[in-house]
C-alpha cells in the first residue's frame, strides 16, 4: 500500500482496544462542532478588539471583514438588522471593538463572529460621557417640547454656524438659491470637529444673538463619528443653544447621527442640506 496511510493499522499500533467507528459526512461533523459551539455560554456574547481589514460591504446590506491583531485573525460578519448599531463608519485599518456571538457557519466548516454592535477602541468613555450628560441635561428640563421656540415660516435672514470650507456650507447655499433665493445668508464660521470647536460653535449662538441680524440660526456639520461630532455634545454648547433668544435648528450628521445639540435645539433636520427647507415649512 505504498503510499496509502493503513487507518487500522495506525489505530491498532496506537490504540490496541479502539474499533474503528463508522465514518461520519463532513456536514455531520460540522454540525457538531457548531452544537459544541453554540452551547458556550461565553462565546455567546464576546466582546473582542483588533484592526478592520478586508472590509466588504455587500449591496444586500451586510458587511463582511476580517478582525486581525499581530498574532491572529477572525472573520465577522455583520447583518444589516444590526448594521444601524454601528454609529461611524467603519473603514480598513481601524482599531474597533466588536460585541457579537462566535459561531460555526456548517457549509465552510468556519467559525466567525456574528457582529450585533461596534465601537471605535478608545471612545468607550466618550458614549458614557454622551449617556450621562444627556440624563443630565434631560433632568434639567433642557430636550422640554415646552421650551421650544417657534422656527419662523419664512424668515428673511438665516445664520448659519458651520466650517467656511467643506460641502456643507455649498449644500445650504444652492438649496437656498434654489428655493429661496430672496433669503439673505450670513456665515459665522466655526470649527466643527477638534479641539476647542465647541467654543467657536457658541460664539458664532452668541454672535448672531447679539446682534440680532437673523431671524433664526443653523449650526451645521456633516456626518462623522462619535469622536468627530463631539463639539456638538459639548455642555456649554448645550448651554449656548438653550440659552439662544434666537430659535435654532440642528442639522448635524446623517439621519442616524444624534447628537446633544439636537435634543436641546429647537427643531432637528434630519440633514444638514434638509435644514433650509425645514427652517421655510
Amino acid at each position: 500500500m505504498d503510499g496509502q496511510l493503513d487507518f487500522d493499522m495506525l489505530i491498532q499500533n496506537n490504540s490496541p482496544k479502539f474499533e474503528r467507528p463508522a465514518p461520519i459526512s463532513v456536514k455531520e461533523l460540522n454540525l457538531y462542532i457548531k452544537d459544541l459551539v453554540d452551547r458556550d455560554e461565553f462565546l455567546n456574547n464576546v466582546y473582542v478588539k483588533g484592526e478592520i481589514s478586508n472590509l466588504k460591504k455587500h449591496y444586500t446590506g451586510h458587511w463582511y471583514f476580517t478582525l486581525k491583531d499581530k498574532d491572529a485573525l477572525i472573520k465577522c460578519v455583520c447583518f444589516k438588522s444590526y448594521t444601524p448599531n454601528v454609529r461611524f463608519d467603519p473603514e480598513d485599518g481601524m482599531q474597533v471593538v466588536v460585541f457579537g456571538t462566535c459561531a460555526v457557519y456548517e457549509r465552510d466548516g468556519i467559525y466567525q463572529i456574528y457582529v450585533k454592535g461596534m465601537e471605535q477602541e478608545g471612545l468607550g468613555d466618550l458614549y458614557r460621557k454622551f449617556e450621562e450628560l444627556k440624563e443630565k441635561l434631560s433632568k434639567l428640563g433642557m430636550f422640554d417640547e415646552e421650551h421650544k421656540k417657534e422656527i419662523p415660516m419664512l424668515p428673511k435672514s438665516i445664520g448659519v454656524v458651520t466650517s467656511k470650507t467643506g460641502s456643507v456650507i455649498r449644500d445650504i447655499i444652492n438649496v437656498t438659491t434654489r428655493r429661496f433665493p430672496s433669503v439673505n445668508l450670513k456665515l459665522f464660521p466655526a470649527a466643527v470637529q477638534g479641539a476647542g470647536a465647541a467654543e467657536t460653535i457658541c460664539d458664532g449662538i452668541n454672535y448672531f444673538n447679539r446682534e440680532k441680524n437673523v431671524d433664526v440660526i443653523i449650526i451645521a456639520r456633516g456626518g462623522g463619528s462619535l469622536e468627530d461630532l463631539w463639539p456638538f455634545n459639548e455642555e456649554i454648547t448645550a448651554h449656548a443653544i438653550y440659552d439662544s433668544e434666537l430659535p435654532i435648528i440642528s442639522a448635524v450628521g446623517h439621519e442616524t447621527d444624534f447628537t446633544i445639540a439636537d435634543f436641546v435645539a429647537d427643531l432637528r433636520a434630519p440633514t444638514p442640506s434638509a435644514a433650509r427647507r425645514t427652517s421655510s415649512t
